[in-house]
């Protein structure tokens, strides 16, 4: 049996090029040319290797899904705490990364492909980008907000409601007017992210964290 790509967490580097062909090749050419047969020539793989690697087409597409989610980095380490600038720094990477992707090519050829596919009997695609895609991202960012609250510089009632204030604060609507076509002028989200991570802290941050930037930056 190969690996199951539905609960997979790490690929080799020969699947993970595989997996780069795949989101190359859906880019380019939509849909209909991701095929085992056209991944297997771009990746200069056999057809076999594909079926023993990722199983069937939703498999490979949740597989394609999981390797790009996991572009998205956080503090993943249950239980432990973080210093005030380890927050502030793994949010910001948090937020930085979840823009780069979310703007990626691939994630608007991905989401665009699944809002089309979206009235069609059978269509999985929507529920293997929520499943593999955005509830693993959020499961992730929830341990570091998490974290946060655990080490004393955080404060908040429901760890759903910050979280979501959090990832409004760092997408806002830009991920909706970029499937809509609108494009972007620069990519380079740092400032964005500082920004999203400052407001954040704003609200849902103690005075602890705060004196302890503060001190930091003084």
């Amino acid at each position: 049996m190969g690996t199951d790509p539905i609960t997979a967490q790490e690929f080799s580097p020969r699947q993970n090029a595989v997996l780069e062909q795949a989101l190359r090749l859906l880019v380019e050419g939509g849909e209909k040319a991701l095929t085992t047969s056209g991944l297997a020539r771009a990746a200069n793989c056999s057809k076999e290797s594909l079926y023993k690697w990722f199983g069937d087409r939703d498999g490979l597409l949740a597989a394609m899904i999981t390797f790009q989610q996991s572009k998205v980095r956080t503090f993943e380490k249950a239980g432990d705490r973080v210093s005030a600038a380890q927050l502030t720094d793994h949010l910001e990477v948090f937020a930085h990364d979840l823009l780069d992707v979310l703007a990626g090519d691939v994630s608007l050829a991905l989401n665009r492909l699944a809002i089309g596919q979206a009235s069609r009997d059978g269509s999985k695609l929507g529920n293997l980008l929520l499943e593999r895609g955005r509830r693993q991202i959020d499961k992730r960012a929830r341990g570091l907000i998490e974290a946060g609250r655990r080490s004393g510089y955080l404060r908040f009632d429901d760890l759903e409601d910050a979280y979501r204030s959090f990832y409004g604060l760092i997408v806002s609507d830009l991920h909706v007017r970029m499937l809509l076509g609108e494009a972007q002028q620069a990519k380079d989200f740092s400032a964005r992210a500082r920004k999203a991570v400052s407001a954040f802290l704003a609200l849902y941050g103690t005075e602890k964290v705060h004196s302890e930037i503060g001190a930091k930056v003084a």
